[in-house]
């Protein structure tokens, strides 16, 4: 379900939402699953020095092999900031939902 608008969506709507909410969510902040999330909302604030670049990429890769099952994470990217900490992380990968695995990519907004 649309957690927006309480549409029902399904296949890779439904994988990116998914995606959007352990990205999103702090480990920690979920009282029933404390290991729910991602370190990645630590991560949103600091300098993009390379450093910290790659441990947004690391962040993102564990909390998606984590806790989406119907996704094997091919690579993650950021497109250039716009201002500091706000930016794009692109993520590839395929689908293992499905009885052929399907390519996707999609871009997520990063900011506060």
């Amino acid at each position: 379900m649309n957690r927006r608008t309480g549409e029902v969506i399904d296949g890779l709507e439904d994988i990116r939402q998914s995606i959007h909410d352990i990205l999103s969510t702090a480990v920690g902040s979920r009282l029933a699953r404390r290991n729910y999330g991602s370190l990645l909302p630590e991560l949103i604030d600091r300098p993009l020095i390379p450093a910290n670049i790659l441990r947004l990429y690391a962040a993102t890769a564990l909390a998606i092999s984590r806790w989406e099952d119907r996704v094997r994470l091919r690579r993650v990217s950021m497109a250039d900031a716009v201002a500091q900490g706000a930016g794009v992380l692109t993520v590839e990968g395929d689908r293992t939902d499905l009885p052929a695995p399907q390519s996707f990519r999609f871009d997520l907004p990063l900011s506060r």
